[in-house]
């Protein structure tokens, strides 16, 4: 028995298995249901709309049951278990009455067994059925469009029949009773399911285990996972005023019907800095299907990595690719690709790493057959537009600056992936390490040293504090810094444990270090010559090219590549693609076939032009030759940007006096590596003051701004990895600014520290705007040191807490130049009041402060009064989209009817009703310098609109009072329209 209640509480677990199976398997079901008259035909015709996902159907199928009570949602679930005892062994109970005199209601009462009599032989029927004038031209070809299976297309022809009423309902039941019996399932559908479970085992294998960042040891994934910040791309402009920052993401809302910037797209983009947990979230996404917990809507799912198929040289179809670079299937190789064909809503293909596939998007080479072979890209290309499999959804990882503006035009929903929150991280360092204390021990250090903890909003980077954990605890020094001292941390690490014993207590020393020097610059050489080549899987004759032998494989720094198809020779891939720029660095730096002028290529990033000789070197050869400064030049030049602005950043910090002592040791000639850093030095500064001398002129009237560019992030990190200040200082020099603005350029907590470190030198101060990033409370900590040199700063949209802007205020409160300040769209409640009252009550010199789009309700407006009372500067003041309220605006209002300086207020959104405006109407009356007050969007109704219409009677420096989106009455909008032009209704 099942009641509805059960039914209900039963209802996720009914999804999971109504999509589970096929369409088919769904389509079974409603025949039973439809024999037996739980559905109507209007209910039938309403769940069999072609295109619509099948989770979709199965949830309106679900509603549509309730409905009729107890008795359906039994029956539901009898149809659901004799479905699937059908499909394992089908009993056939064919008896009906030929000659009935209601062929059409019997059609229906005997569906289930007709259909599984008729779809082995209903071309056949079919084309009887048009030559005997039942059903026209038109109709049997709508009914054999090459979508539909044979199943499908009996169902079809049995639909036509109940709704045509010459002769087609007997036609069929007298001759399907004369077809023989079928026994079997259909061939094709034994094949698919087959294939299904070939397919759910091998995905399985390879996502259950992680080992992306190390080839020491594997790691359960479902012990390890630790959710990212995901967020949906928005428009930005296309909101309204109340538009909330893009809410933290599950991974089931990968394929939500929300958020799509082009409905007819097939394809997610999902973007990420390095390190940021891409390859990662698809390797859950693989999981979660492959045991069934999650993605069920999807009967095939295909996990492709770009790295390894832009090594693929033969052209290749559809088939091929599916087949042979992922799943073979045993049987019925034709019979599963037509049903893939046929059914692609059912598939889900992946391609991590778009950003290393060496082929830049383009949709000018059209390709629309899945049996005809192309080249690689242009098959990627053309899945990706939906010329091939449309309607499959793809999902495509990358690097945000390797998406282009083309691509964009086929994506269907944006996601932006920024690594982990503060609870994040630290749920992984308790997931990672389940010993008493150790985690503990590891999260109090990481909170006692914020430039550590900053970098570890990157899962990399946690993945490196724990796998470092010990090298960490026992310093007695300071701890990492920068990015490179992070690197040579973990190097440290894989040096000592490939060491003797005795060798194994020691830290990263010259002795340690010389003794694998010959390793790690040949892997450093391998490296360099990959990121040139856009290679990054290896292939056991590109490493014996390159000298790489067994004892520098087992240093760990290789690992086997990912999804390498089975029977294959595995190649092996450096862990990560920061370890490959960062060994890279590492060669640059120390290989005496490096000439130093080669360097200055890392700071420029263009692409090889037509010079003779980047076409002429050996793109085979990864030993030096006797050009080697032409090769090493033409290897940086054709570097990916991105990978090449990483390996300058490494370079940069290798080159710092921190750890001059260290690589002086391992290089033969001090004064080489001196000439390196000079040069590294004269590149960074010469960048930068190229990039302020193409800053344009200032609009007559305003103040001098820059966007920055996407170059001046790199160059800022590469500064503060070298940590010089008078480096620092001499690149700030240049900087004639006002306005220095950063919004959607990906700044993180250690883009923060960066921008500290240099920012903190400006000899003028500006506003430095960082709206919609990912600063958080980590990165608010981070940008301390230079909010001296900030007269503004604007954090909209950054996941900011009451405890990051308790911590800013309390810096701010000794910072003269600062003047505004702007925190829309964040995380804060009344829990920071207090601070913020003491910020206005405490600078006299505050002309802004903007706290939209929060949580502050009337306990926290009321405590902001109290600072408002002693203010005398504050000009602007931005509330909208908080829950003050009537008492929040009582208290606000109160505070303000004398002050001298307030121009705008702006409580937009707030809940405010009659009391409330009652308030502001008394405010109104005495107060002298307000111009603007805006209450759109709350609850004012006539009389409140009446009290502040006759508060403005009394006031003659208001310019405008917005009431757009109250609920007053048309009589009274009609009646306060014409007594002041000041009212915008």
């Amino acid at each position: 028995m099942c009641s509805q209640e059960a039914f209900q509480a039963q209802r996720s677990q009914l999804v999971g298995l109504l999509v589970s199976g096929s369409l088919e398997g769904f389509e079974s079901i409603l025949d039973l249901l439809l024999s037996w008259e739980v559905l109507s035909w209007e209910d039938y015709e309403g769940l069999r709309l072609v295109g619509q996902p099948l989770s979709h159907l199965a949830r309106r199928l679900l509603d549509t049951v309730w409905n009729k009570g107890t008795w359906g949602c039994q029956k539901l679930i009898a149809a659901v278990q004799e479905a699937q005892d059908s499909s394992q062994c089908p009993e056939l109970h064919g008896c009906w009455d030929p000659h009935s005199l209601h062929p059409a209601q019997d059609l229906q009462s005997h569906r289930p067994a007709i259909v599984r009599r008729l779809y082995s032989h209903v071309e056949g029927v079919l084309d009887l059925a048009l030559e005997q004038g039942f059903i026209s031209q038109y109709e049997c070809d709508e009914i054999r469009l090459p979508i539909f299976t044979s199943s499908q297309r009996a169902r079809r022809l049995l639909d036509l029949a109940t709704v045509k009423a010459n002769g087609l309902a007997a036609f069929l039941l007298q001759h399907v009773q004369k077809l023989p019996v079928s026994l079997s399932l259909p061939f094709e559908a034994a094949a698919c399911k087959k294939y299904m479970s070939k397919l759910r085992t091998i995905v399985a294998a390879q996502s259950r285990f992680l080992s992306t960042y190390d080839g020491a040891e594997n790691l359960c994934l479902e012990d390890i996972y630790t959710e990212n910040t995901l967020e949906v791309r928005t428009e930005v402009g296309m909101a309204g005023p109340l538009h909330k920052s893009p809410a933290a993401l599950g991974l089931e809302e990968l394929f939500s019907p929300n958020g799509h910037l082009n409905e007819d797209a097939d394809t997610v983009l999902v973007v990420g800095e390095a390190g940021s947990g891409k390859s990662t979230l698809l390797q859950q996404v693989h999981l979660l299907w492959a045991t069934g917990q999650d993605f069920q809507e999807f009967l095939f799912v295909f996990p492709f990595s770009c790295r390894q198929l832009q090594c693929v040289a033969r052209p290749l179809s559809v088939m091929t690719l599916l087949f042979e670079h992922c799943c073979w299937p045993d049987v019925g190789q034709q019979d599963v690709f037509q049903f893939l064909l046929d059914h692609p809503d059912r598939i889900l293909l992946t391609f991590d790493g778009f950003d290393e596939f060496k082929f830049k998007f383009t949709d000018h080479e059209r390709h629309c057959s899945p049996t005809d072979p192309t080249s690689v890209q242009t098959l990627l290309f053309n899945l990706l537009q939906g010329n091939l499999l449309k309607n499959a959804r793809k999902v495509l990882t990358s690097r945000p600056d390797a998406v282009s503006a083309f691509l964009r035009k086929y994506v269907r929903t944006e996601f932006n992936l920024k690594g982990f929150s503060e609870e994040g991280i630290e749920l992984y360092l308790r997931k990672c390490h389940r010993e008493p204390g150790v985690a503990d021990r590891l999260i109090h250090l990481l909170q006692t040293t914020s430039a550590l903890h900053g970098l570890c909003h990157l899962p990399v980077f946690s993945w490196m504090v724990s796998k470092c954990h010990q090298e960490l605890l026992l310093q007695d020094g300071g701890s990492p810094k920068t990015t490179t001292d992070m690197y040579l941390l973990i190097l440290q690490h894989f040096l000592r444990h490939a060491s003797l014993p005795d060798s194994a207590s020691q830290g990263l020393g010259p002795s340690l270090l010389q003794g694998r020097l010959p390793t790690l610059l040949r892997l450093g050489q391998l490296a360099l010559w990959g990121l040139g080549m856009c290679c990054y899987v290896f292939s056991a004759q590109q490493l014996q090219a390159a000298q790489v032998d067994p004892d520098d494989i087992s240093l760990g720094f290789l690992v086997q590549a990912q999804g390498v198809v089975p029977g294959s020779t595995a190649p092996l891939e450096f862990l990560h693609i920061t370890f490959q720029c960062f060994l890279a660095a590492f060669y640059l730096v120390l290989s005496t076939d490096v000439p130093t002028a080669s360097l200055r290529y890392l700071f420029n990033c263009r692409r090889p032009g037509s010079s003779p000789l980047s076409r002429l070197l050996p793109r085979l050869c990864v030993q030096g030759s006797e050009h080697k400064e032409s090769t090493v030049a033409a290897l940086l030049q054709k570097t990916e940007p991105h990978n090449l602005q990483i390996t300058a950043a490494f370079l940069a910090g290798l080159l710092s006096r921190e750890h001059r002592d260290l690589l002086a040791a391992c290089q033969a000639s001090e004064r080489s590596l001196l000439r390196r850093r000079a040069c590294a030095r004269w590149c960074l500064a010469r960048s930068l003051h190229k990039h302020f001398r193409s800053i344009p002129p200032a609009v007559p009237g305003e103040a001098k701004s820059m966007h920055a560019m996407p170059g001046f992030l790199w160059l800022i990190r590469s500064l503060y990895e070298m940590q010089e200040e008078r480096l620092a200082q001499e690149a700030v020099r240049g900087l004639n600014v006002e306005h220095l603005k950063l919004t959607f350029c990906g700044v993180g907590p250690a883009e923060c520290a960066a921008l500290a470190f240099v920012l903190r030198h400006l000899r003028r101060p500006v506003a430095l705007q960082l709206d919609h990033n990912s600063v958080g409370d980590i990165g608010v900590e981070q940008l301390l040191p230079c909010l001296g040199a900030c007269k503004a700063l604007y954090l909209r949209d950054n996941n900011i807490s009451d405890r990051g802007i308790c911590k800013l205020i309390e810096h701010a409160l000794h910072c003269e130049q600062l003047q505004k300040l702007a925190l829309f769209n964040n995380k804060l409640t009344d829990g920071c009041a207090h601070s913020v009252a003491q910020l206005l009550a405490c600078k006299q010199n505050f002309l802004a402060l903007r706290l939209g789009n929060n949580h502050i309700t009337a306990e926290g407006a009321q405590v902001l009064a109290e600072g408002l009372r002693d203010n005398s500067s504050l000009q602007f003041l931005g509330f909208w989209g908080n829950k003050v309220g009537d008492k929040g605006a009582q208290a606000l209002a109160e505070a303000l009817s004398d002050h001298q300086s307030l121009k705008w207020l702006s409580l937009v959104g707030n809940n405010i009703g009659s009391v409330g405006a009652q308030a502001l109407a008394s405010m109104l009356e005495k107060n002298v310098a307000l111009e603007e007050l805006c209450l759109e969007e709350n609850h004012l109704q006539d009389a409140g609109v009446c009290s502040l219409a006759e508060g403005l009677k009394r006031n003659s420096s208001l310019k405008v009072l917005k009431l757009r989106g109250n609920p007053f009455s048309p009589e009274e909008m009609e009646a306060l329209s014409h007594r002041d032009s000041r009212l915008l209704l």
